[in-house]
């Protein structure tokens, strides 16, 4: 089998354009073989002679995979483009070139992401040799991603497969197990009540199976419109008012006017409904729930605080991981798959935030979930505010 053929998309930039000339020339012809994926990669090459070409270059869309960048130019500097491209999150292994490199400037430039450095004045054979080993980073990364995205597809294929032949059989014994209930003796009745419970948390977590592993694939189809995030969350509450009374258990929902972003409905309904649903799950009899909703410099905030059982420093390091649950005695009866809230942490990060809990033993939690509004590039939005019941609820997902 032959060697896979890729294209490198190098930019340069800098104000001495003999020098990239010449770069250009020696890349034209060059060739690199990485035997470990049985690649080899050729190279497209574009300069620019000052940073401000390079930026709206890639404002404009350009799709860069390799940066030959001088720290000294006239307008903005290396690390001015550096510091961009890491505001706009975009990856672009990077080469410093620089006659005039310290080692605090060098620091610096690591810490923005600058790969390598080429110091100048630099010969062909010192080019190509740096141009090499960032090719074999660059090509060897795009394959960890590739088989980590195929592994990711399997996955979901398998989860989609099996919840599929589970359905059948569950519902049937669901079925059958509620028509006993209406005939069996009161001292049998227990054994089907708890069977139907088990039942229930079987369903639970096919369905936040689902919910990972579509999100992981990529699978899931994303429907953005303006929402309002504090009515979706009076309906979560809503949901669970009956539990959270059988315990005496109040929840308090702040703000009580609208707070709004663009998003996918079902994606907050997600988020809203495991951290609504734990904060009574954990609880403690008797007490109670914040539940607070705000913009905060661009940013909107779902806090949700609880008086409940807490957390050990250690138990809270690992509780965002997939199917990790808290297992001590004050959690022995409660149920769950322990991929709720490693299903918040992801949907948060679609929306360039992040998932945190504060927490002490015996006293509390607090989550906070941290969203961005998407880039209006990202996907069409619909112009009509939705907030609760203007759309058909999902399943509740809870933990």
């Amino acid at each position: 089998m032959g060697s896979q053929q890729q294209v490198v998309r190098v930019a340069m930039v800098d104000d001495e354009e003999p020098l990239c000339v010449g770069v250009r020339r020696i890349l034209a012809k060059y060739r690199v073989h990485v035997p470990d994926v049985a690649v080899d990669a050729s190279y497209d090459f574009t300069y620019f002679t000052t940073g401000e070409q390079f930026v709206d270059a890639v404002a404009a869309g350009g799709q860069f995979d390799l940066l030959l960048l001088d720290l000294k130019l006239p307008g903005m500097s290396g690390l001015d483009i550096l510091t961009d491209l890491n505001k706009q999150n975009r990856s672009i292994l990077t080469i410093m070139i620089t006659a005039y490199a310290t080692f605090e400037t060098a620091v610096q430039a690591t810490k923005l992401g600058a790969y390598d450095f080429l110091p100048k004045p630099f010969s062909p054979d010192e080019l190509r040799y740096a141009v090499r080993k960032a090719t074999g980073q660059l090509i060897l990364s795009k394959e960890a991603r590739r088989l980590a995205e195929e592994k990711r597809q399997v996955r979901f294929d398998f989860i989609s497969v099996l919840a599929h032949e589970l359905k059948a059989p569950l519902n049937a014994i669901e079925g059958y197990l509620r028509i006993l209930q209406t005939d069996e003796p009161p001292e049998r009745l227990q054994m089907i009540d708890r069977s139907l419970i088990r039942l229930d948390g079987m369903k639970k977590l096919i369905f936040d199976l689902l919910d990972l592993t579509r999100i992981e694939s990529g699978q899931k189809q994303r429907s953005f419109a303006r929402v309002d995030v504090r009515a979706m969350a009076k309906s979560a509450v809503d949901l669970l008012s009956a539990e959270a009374a059988e315990r005496g258990i109040t929840i308090a929902l702040k703000p009580d006017g609208p707070v709004e972003m663009v998003a996918d409905p079902s994606e907050i309904e997600i988020i809203l409904n495991n951290l609504i649903s734990n904060a009574v799950k954990y609880n403690r009899d008797g007490g109670s729930v914040a539940v607070d909703i705000l913009r905060d410099k661009g940013a909107l905030k779902v806090s949700v605080a609880d008086t409940g059982i807490g957390l050990s420093p250690e138990e809270a390091a690992k509780l965002f991981t997939e199917f990790v649950r808290i297992k001590n005695e004050d959690t022995i009866k409660v149920l769950g798959s322990g991929l709720g809230l490693s299903t918040v942490r992801k949907l948060a990060q679609l929306y360039d935030g992040d998932a945190i809990v504060s927490s002490k033993k015996g006293e509390g939690s607090t989550f906070t979930v941290t969203l961005h509004d998407p880039a209006a590039t990202a996907e069409p939005v619909a112009a009509p505010l939705r907030g609760a019941g203007d759309y058909s609820m999902n399943l509740p997902r809870f933990t």
